[in-house]
């Protein structure tokens, strides 16, 4: 089977509730990950970090670790902003906070998620007036993401925390129909096995714009923890050509390093 590039969730400080495995500076979570046997790591953070490129730059020199992905989910989850808001104000400060987020990730050479901030769409709202929205103000930021070389990709959440792409159908669609260049999919396997029947068949409806891939068992613990057949996953990620990385985003059970490193090593038990 391919030997794809795995990654690992990161961030300066987490609770024990959220997906993250490495907490601390990016600098020490890009050593953490490579001693752990990663590729490189995702990167969760606000829009207005301080940032030493210059050491990240040299740490990844060093341990051969790299920053993939920066994810934007705290410019909602803290920050309140959303890409469809009805509110200009707030619609103003999340594109502000995405370009931010852009630049920070040409500065990484990563790409960047697009999750929580998309916003929802509000009791009794109208669909289509919303996605149009959404479409617009995605289409200006994908637009300035490729003048920099950094892809988007839309994350794709359950039911039970979000309204807007809860599938990988709905999210396939929403491109097609809007037809938005450098904007891809993002799956991950924790929320794939809440709301897609066939997790196999999701990733053959995302052939040729799956971008990144988030991995966690059922339980939402690390891969090879519980009944996720992880196999059929990646024969189906190699039949489509996949090329991204496989970035391990689980809770950190029974703590984030322990639940990396067994991971990491039930992922490469499968890829060899």
């Amino acid at each position: 089977m391919k030997r794809w590039r795995l990654a690992v969730s990161s961030a300066d400080e987490a609770p024990n509730t959220a997906p993250i495995l490495l907490r601390g500076d990016i600098v020490s979570n890009l050593r953490e990950a490579a001693r752990l046997g990663y590729d490189a790591i995702e990167v969760h953070t606000r829009e207005d970090a301080n940032i030493d490129y210059q050491a990240i730059e040299q740490t990844i020199q060093e341990c051969g670790a790299k920053v993939c992905m920066v994810i934007t989910g705290r410019l909602n989850t803290e920050g309140r902003c959303n890409l469809m808001d009805d509110a200009p104000y707030i619609v103003k400060a999340a594109m502000d906070g995405m370009k931010q987020y852009i630049n920070m990730a040409q500065k990484l050479h990563a790409d960047i998620v697009v999750g929580w901030v998309k916003g929802n769409i509000p009791p009794g709202g109208k669909c289509d007036k919303y996605m149009d929205r959404l479409a617009k103000n995605l289409r200006e930021l994908a637009d300035y993401g490729a003048e920099r070389n950094v892809k988007l990709n839309l994350e794709v959440i359950n039911r039970y925390e979000v309204n807007v792409f809860t599938t990988a159908e709905e999210t396939m669609g929403f491109l097609e129909r809007y037809k938005i260049d450098n904007c891809y999919v993002h799956l991950d396997t924790f929320h794939m096995g809440i709301d897609e029947c066939d997790p196999v068949a999701a990733i053959q409806r995302c052939k040729g714009k799956l971008g990144y891939i988030h991995l966690a068992d059922n339980s939402r613990q690390y891969p090879g923890s519980g009944q996720f057949e992880f196999r059929k996953i990646f024969e189906k990620l190699e039949g489509i050509n996949y090329k991204g990385y496989l970035s391990v985003e689980c809770l950190p059970k029974p703590n984030g390093r322990i639940a990396a490193e067994r991971a990491a090593i039930f992922l490469n038990s499968l890829l060899e």
